[in-house]
């Protein structure tokens, strides 16, 4: 069982922009909600346009999240359509476990009845596990370590673990990170347990920065990443977060029975299957609590399953908060 203090963690880590692509939600505070908004998200209307263009499903679901994200970090042009931070420093990372698993299947398909002669070589980069990550970059100019974190259940918070370290090693000066899952037919049949439970078809993305980064810009930090952890089972994970003297958590995100927390949201069931995207969109909805002035931290747990090799907790406090 093992602990990960990240590198430089004294430094604090701030978020500073979230969007959602999720149907029928139109922004994050919206997944702490009982019932979907009128004017939500629609893939039908919201994944069209020329920037959505020759891309697999889950690229353009990444792209629509990131959008309000970075504008709500302040980092986007009035026009929308300019990254306005340096794109040298602004690194891009991804969680996804199946994302373009349909593209992947499709070359397969058509090598098996074509053989190779029947390839396009202008679909193979959608073969690449790192494809929506290259999308985000090159769509902003984002010229920074770019990756993708594909680690089964606890993938979103790695991912928020993989952003909190380049900041803090200083190989970034902003991080963006994506969850996504897309409702692809070899996605669905994968993740069909025959509980009857739908899968994902969303992103969400954050916006990550020091908090000396934010100050020196005059941005405003919406919460503080304060604590990622992994170990081997949920009940260890649990107990490094929540570490002796931490305050009870004001917001517990997850599926197990209690972590003592004021309230509960288990986000999986009303989105279905999340997979990869599930830290993530965790963590949008804890941000959108506590910028609206919800009592802190927020614990949000994933893994921990029969099936999972690993848990993940990560712990977000308001800004300026202790953990």
């Amino acid at each position: 069982m093992t602990t990960r203090h990240e590198a430089g963690a004294a430094k604090a880590v701030v978020i500073t922009g979230v969007g959602i692509a999720i149907p029928g939600l139109a922004e994050a505070a919206d997944l702490l909600g009982p019932d979907a908004p009128d004017g939500g998200f629609d893939p039908a209307t919201g994944l069209k346009g020329r920037a959505m263009r020759h891309k697999d499903r889950a690229s353009r679901l990444a792209l629509r999240a990131v959008g309000p994200a970075l504008r709500q970090a302040g980092l986007l042009s009035a026009d929308g359509e300019t990254y306005i931070g340096s794109g040298d420093t602004t690194a891009v990372v991804i969680s996804s476990n199946l994302g373009n698993l349909d593209s992947v299947c499709d070359f397969v398909e058509t090598i098996t009845e074509h053989t190779v002669t029947g390839l396009s070589p202008l679909g193979l980069p959608h073969t690449s596990s790192n494809v929506i990550a290259g999308w985000i970059a090159i769509r902003y100019g984002m010229r920074g370590p770019n990756l993708t974190v594909c680690n089964g259940a606890t993938s979103g918070a790695d991912a928020l673990y993989w952003a909190r370290n380049l900041l803090a090693v200083r190989r970034a000066e902003t991080v963006v990170v994506i969850g996504v899952e897309p409702h692809t037919e070899p996605a669905a049949r994968l993740l069909e347990d025959g509980s009857g439970r739908g899968v994902l078809d969303g992103a969400a993305a954050l916006v990550l920065e020091s908090a000396e980064r934010v100050a020196e810009r005059g941005a405003r930090p919406l919460a503080t990443l304060s604590r990622t952890v992994r170990a081997a089972d949920s009940a260890t994970a649990l107990a490094q977060a929540l570490h002796e003297g931490a305050p009870a958590a004001g917001l517990w995100l997850g599926s197990a029975e209690d972590a003592g927390a004021a309230s509960a949201v288990d986000l999986t069931a009303r989105l279905g299957h999340c997979s990869g995207a599930l830290g993530v969109v965790q963590a949008a909805a804890g941000v959108a609590h506590l910028a609206a002035g919800g009592p802190g931290p927020v614990l949000a747990t994933s893994g921990g399953g029969e099936t999972d090799d690993a848990a993940a907790a990560l712990v977000l406090t308001g800004a300026g908060e202790a953990a």
